[in-house]
């Protein structure tokens, strides 16, 4: 037999079996594994967002902070005003004025000697506070249309009033002396209006004093006084 000369063979190492079917069968757990991870299967899936994780964390933005509340506060208790003691009530009576009238006085009408044809009117406060005879009495006789004046040289300086159980007064010109008055008749009845505030106005009840069971006699001089303080104011004398 020939010899073989030249290059030698050289033998190449071939895997051995079992290493190989290690290989394989790491590798099928590999993808097992992953499926797990993707399906729910088997292990929990780290990558999904957890049910109370912000919007931001599972979209992988960064996390935004919650604004603080802006709703007021409650306002603090205010402290209560401090009591003031009432002030002490004044006696009944005192500092108060009302006005006279047929309601708070006692009226009559009394005809007089002197002067002449003249007639006196007297008011006694019959209440118990203090009253005011403002201007002067209105008269009228039965139903007479006409008012008669008042003589403004007998205004007095200043309103006449009446403590409880005073009397102020006016004085009543009947008729002229001389006869030179229009239009003579007698009255039976006396209606004296009483005056408010301010003049004419309306200063609460009448009064119908009693006259003489004769009447009285006047005619176109009737004039009446202002109230006076006194009777003598009153009649001029």
């Amino acid at each position: 037999m020939h010899a073989f000369h030249g290059t030698p063979l050289v033998r190449t190492s071939r895997p051995h079996p079992l290493r190989r079917f290690a290989g394989v069968a790491a590798a099928s757990l590999f993808v097992l594994s992953l499926t797990a991870c993707q399906d729910g299967t088997g292990l929990k899936d780290g990558g999904a967002a957890s049910a109370s994780g912000s919007a931001a964390e599972a979209t992988g933005g960064p996390a935004t902070t919650a604004a603080p509340s802006t709703a007021p506060t409650s306002a603090p208790a205010t402290a209560p005003a401090p009591k003031t003691s009432a002030a002490p009530s004044a006696p009944s009576g005192a500092g108060e004025r009302v006005l006279c009238n047929g309601s708070t006085t006692r009226v009559t009408a009394q005809p007089v000697s002197r002067p002449l044809n003249h007639m006196l009117i007297t008011v006694k406060n019959i209440g118990s506070k203090t009253c005011d005879l403002t201007y002067h009495p209105v008269l009228r006789f039965d139903e007479m249309q006409w008012v008669p004046a008042a003589r403004p040289e007998t205004r007095p300086q200043a309103v006449v009033s009446l403590a409880p159980g005073e009397e102020g007064y006016a004085g009543v010109l009947l008729s002229a002396a001389d006869g030179s008055g229009e239009g003579g008749t007698t009255g039976h009845r006396l209606t004296i209006a009483f005056q408010g505030r301010t003049p004419l106005s309306d200063g609460g009840a009448s009064a119908t004093p009693d006259l003489p069971a004769a009447g009285i006699a006047y005619d176109s001089s009737l004039t009446v006084t202002y109230w006076q303080r006194g009777s003598a104011d009153a009649l001029g004398s």
